[in-house]
């Protein structure tokens, strides 16, 4: 039997410490969600009443300004989640999310989630422990923001988006408009600092798509240490 149909939750880290039998129930309980690219998930305000695990394609958490401006906050791919605090608090989100490739998830409403508690307690120490997570990167882009130039903080960017990877060469499926919006400098700014790294070969631009040849230097670069 195909693992990802049997423990479809299996690589995803929120629930990796749990027993198989409670992922399945998980999985069970949750809902299949299909979008296209460009559509939204939900906005800002709308109701915080589930998780949604992506499991293919990707989307991007963003905010948006009264002015109508979007800053990018993250792109998350497969095995990620997003909306954990929603199963918490139940509060209205606090940001937007596009899919910015078509994209297949699960959606795990709060009730759904609340109930699955009772039956399991631990379930409840996963999220917790994901939210732990959430808070670090949060508090970890704040400080980039105060210690780092405008470069470290394209590189630190790149280094995030290329994840947790041996590989020698990685692809990034973000323009440097969205790129710009994540690193939180101007599209002219970055595109400098891509020149720049461009430059020193370590990586290459092909439309909108970076390639990163050389991780290690961005990690460097970003003040990140190296694996």
């Amino acid at each position: 039997m195909d693992s990802e149909l049997d423990d479809p939750l299996a690589n995803v880290e929120m629930f990796a410490e749990l027993d198989a039998s409670a992922r399945r129930r998980i999985a069970a309980a949750a809902v299949p969600r299909v979008y296209r690219k460009g559509q939204l998930l939900f906005v800002e305000d709308d109701p915080g009443e589930s998780l949604v695990v992506v499991r293919r394609g990707a989307v991007a958490i963003f905010r948006t300004s009264p002015t109508g401006e979007r800053a990018l906050l993250q792109v998350v791919r497969p095995p990620g989640v997003l909306g954990e605090v929603a199963l918490l608090d139940g509060a209205p989100r606090s940001a937007s999310v596009e899919a910015i490739e078509s994209t297949t998830a699960l959606a795990l409403s709060r009730a759904a989630f609340l109930d699955l508690v009772h039956e399991n307690p631990r379930i409840l120490d996963s999220v917790l422990h994901s939210l732990g997570g959430l808070i670090r990167r949060l508090t970890d882009q704040n400080t980039d923001h105060v210690f780092l130039d405008l470069p470290g903080r394209v590189a630190k960017t790149l280094v995030r988006l290329a994840g947790d990877t041996t590989a020698t060469m990685v692809t990034v499926e973000l323009n440097q408009s969205q790129l710009a919006e994540m690193a939180g400098g101007s599209r002219q700014s970055v595109n400098q600092a891509i020149g720049s790294f461009a430059g020193r070969g370590w990586l290459r631009t092909e439309g909108r798509r970076i390639v990163i040849t050389d991780l290690a230097a961005l990690r460097h670069r970003a003040g990140v240490p190296d694996r």
